[in-house]
């Protein structure tokens, strides 16, 4: 059944009061740092952390009653499936879940707390699906999809009521395109409200199915690579989605992986925003520079959810400080001599650098046996510090190389 305004509009009323209407402010910083006038839409706000919650409970709410008591389904790792579980328990649904093998144990471990039935079936979500489907079958439950499904997508399409009330001269919205859900629920309300906005649409480079479906004129299979926006890595775009966004959306870009852990860095320092790979997506195109047109011009970024692995966040952020020129790490050959390392380390530091790691290897190092090789990780600046430090060793005789 297609998805109309009316829809997102019905769901509004559904979900109202039971699911957080986030801000969606003006920030200064990003602003600055961009040249655009950005508004961030706080979705990572939401109980569980996603606006996943915004469909989730607007299809468990659209269930007939018997489906209601016999429960649903839905092969999720993420955002989805914890939306699910919430509001299942809410309402009284019983939820089964059915994530990979390899789905992050904290996940797991909320979709049980919130008393879902949590199933660890394949090694991907495609295998995840099929036993989902096997379990539906057996069990009469309605399984919901987490992007194609009419009543999420008019759920998700609530997110686009509020910018348009919120940010009333919005001239762009950047999101972020996994299944194609968000986007299409979005560009349906914005258009119908302000036809004159512009819809751009962002997805990883590694997990581009949006971009293989517009070019191709229908959903297609892309092949996916790990990304750190994983919760925009789906092979293929949903039917419904796709119907509805392609006519709606201006363009999309792709961002790669040091453009996302940049700005999974700048929201934490500029914003105070702990935000997952995919609701920084829209930033990142801001960052890269992808969006000149947009210069000067108000942008709304929809922050899309916030559940980050606190492991995976560590090395994001030293990515994302690899990036910005404030890590910076290379090979030196140096004297073995007494005084050669407190020497290249004196150069270092009166560069105004500051080394955090070094280590010594003598066993490949050069045929002269008075030198060796360290291998070293300094903090620094900016790029220019970072040549800064390079030509203040290149002049004392210190053959250094970027690694």
């Amino acid at each position: 059944m297609p998805v109309t305004f009316h829809d997102i509009q019905e769901a509004a009323k559904r979900i109202a009061g039971h699911v957080i209407q986030s801000p969606c402010p003006r920030s200064i910083p990003l602003s600055e740092a961009t040249g655009l006038k950005i508004f961030c839409k706080l979705e990572y706000l939401q109980r569980t952390g996603s606006f996943k919650e915004r469909g989730a409970r607007n299809a468990l709410l659209m269930l007939p009653s018997k489906q209601k008591k016999r429960g649903v389904i839905a092969a999720s790792a993420g955002n989805h499936a914890l939306g699910l579980s919430y509001h299942g328990q809410l309402l009284g649904i019983p939820v089964t879940v059915v994530m990979p093998r390899f789905a992050p144990l904290m996940k797991v471990m909320n979709c049980r707390r919130l008393g879902a039935t949590v199933v660890l079936q394949g090694t991907d979500i495609s295998e995840a699906r099929a036993r989902a489907d096997e379990i539906a079958a057996e069990k009469q439950l309605t399984y919901i999809n987490g992007f194609d499904d009419p009543a999420i997508i008019a759920g998700q399409g609530t997110l686009g009521l509020e910018i348009a009330e919120q940010v009333p001269d919005v001239d762009a919205v950047i999101v972020p395109i996994g299944g194609g859900g968000l986007i299409a629920g979005v560009a349906l309300a914005l258009k119908t409200l302000k036809p004159r906005v512009q819809i751009i649409g962002v997805e990883p480079e590694r997990a581009a199915s949006f971009t293989a479906a517009m070019q191709a004129g229908r959903p297609v299979k892309v092949e996916v690579k790990p990304t750190l926006a994983d919760g925009l890595s789906v092979p293929q775009v949903g039917e419904n989605a796709f119907r509805i966004a392609r006519s709606r959306v201006g363009r999309t870009v792709l961002v790669g992986e040091h453009a996302i852990a940049l700005a999974i860095l700048r929201l934490l320092e500029l914003e105070k925003a702990v935000v997952e790979g995919a609701g920084a997506a829209p930033l990142a195109a801001c960052l890269a520079g992808l969006v000149p047109e947009l210069k000067g011009k108000n942008v709304a970024l929809p922050l899309c959810g916030g559940n980050i692995d606190t492991p995976i966040l560590g090395r994001v952020l030293e990515r994302g400080l690899a990036s910005d020129g404030r890590l910076y790490q290379f090979r030196a050959t140096i004297s073995d001599r007494p005084g050669g390392l407190a020497r290249f380390a004196g150069l270092i530091a009166e560069a105004g650098a500051s080394i955090i790691e070094i280590s010594h290897d003598r066993a490949f190092a050069s045929d002269d046996i008075t030198t060796v090789n360290v291998h070293c990780i300094v903090e620094t600046r900016d790029a220019d510090h970072i040549r800064i430090v390079h030509e203040r060793l290149d002049q004392e005789g210190f053959c250094v190389c970027p690694t």
